[in-house]
């Protein structure tokens, strides 16, 4: 009998202890970090990659470099082509066979654009690119479309006056200084430069392999300072306001916790189911408000990492 009664008051301390565990925090949730997923600007094969999982990398600092063989000698035709012009102004017959080259060429290089536009759209909508890309494609499709028309004009013009051929060839410069400056990006674009200063999280890629606009080449992340999204119930929401300092707390070992000093910055206007990460069954049917606290990474914190919220002086 006496076994049973000490068997009754130990389950019922544990109880206790569990239900004040269960008080002694005002918000649960997870860390997290705004996560950057840098993706290639150019095709061709991936012929350095410098960074490896777990890197802290620098914003600016180039990684990797893909393969731009082909623009940089379509930049270098073109500046050929350019200074060229004035050599061949005189003689209609050489001046109409520098033109249909240059047709052939632009041609050729518009037809490729125009399947490269037709790719990046189908990567939009499967959200596998941006829609810049489809702009920036789509510009060229543009700029290479009224370089044919004005070289199509002067084919026409040479066939009346030479003179007027003359001046045609030589008014293609300032066009073929603005092809000039597209392969100059585009040869800018097969450099791979970090965006922001963080730890690499995941490497999609190898050196080697072949890139393509829009593939995924890694992952970064500044983890300097992490977010703790945490969920609260409606009738907390009048304790809390952004700006607010409040304690952020994670488990060290069983039974201790390490606590952080964090700022709430963000609260959520329209409530929500609790995650299911979130504690009982019960709790997750419950309509709460996302909160996002900022905090200061000492190192022990980790993104997906379970975190305690506590504004209110434990009882």
């Amino acid at each position: 009998m006496k076994f049973k009664v000490l068997a009754l008051l130990a389950s019922l301390v544990t109880t206790i202890s569990c239900s004040n565990h269960k008080d002694d925090y005002d918000a649960p949730g997870n860390f997290e970090a705004d996560e950057v997923i840098v993706s290639a600007e150019q095709n061709g094969v991936l012929l350095s990659f410098s960074i490896n999982e777990g890197d802290r990398v620098n914003e600016g600092v180039t990684v990797g470099q893909i393969d731009v063989t082909i623009p940089v000698l379509q930049q270098e035709q073109a500046q050929a082509t350019i200074k060229a012009l004035h050599n061949k102004t005189g003689s209609s017959a050489e001046q109409n066979d520098l033109v249909k080259k240059q047709l052939f060429v632009l041609e050729a290089q518009l037809a490729q654009q125009i399947r490269e536009k037709a790719r990046v759209e189908n990567l939009v909508k499967a959200d596998a690119a941006t829609r810049k890309q489809l702009d920036d494609i789509t510009a060229q499709v543009d700029q290479l479309q009224k370089q044919i028309a004005v070289t199509q004009q002067q084919l026409k013009v040479n066939a009346s006056n030479t003179s007027i051929q003359n001046k045609s060839i030589l008014s293609e410069k300032a066009p073929l200084e603005k092809t000039v400056a597209q392969y100059q990006e585009l040869v800018k674009r097969g450099q791979v430069v970090n965006p922001v200063t963080g730890i690499v999280l995941t490497k999609y890629v190898l050196k080697g392999e072949m890139a393509t606009i829009g593939k995924p080449l890694y992952k970064i992340a500044n983890i300097d300072t992490l977010t703790l999204r945490a969920y609260v119930t409606g009738d907390n929401l009048s304790q809390i306001k952004t700006g607010q300092q409040v304690s952020v707390r994670i488990d060290q070992g069983k039974k201790e916790y390490k606590s952080y000093s964090g700022t709430i910055y963000w609260i959520s206007a329209k409530s929500e189911f609790t995650p299911k990460t979130i504690q009982t069954k019960d709790e997750r049917a419950n309509l709460v408000y996302a909160i996002k606290v900022r905090v200061k990474n000492d190192g022990f914190l980790k993104i997906g990492m379970y975190g305690e919220v506590i504004w209110n002086q434990p009882k």
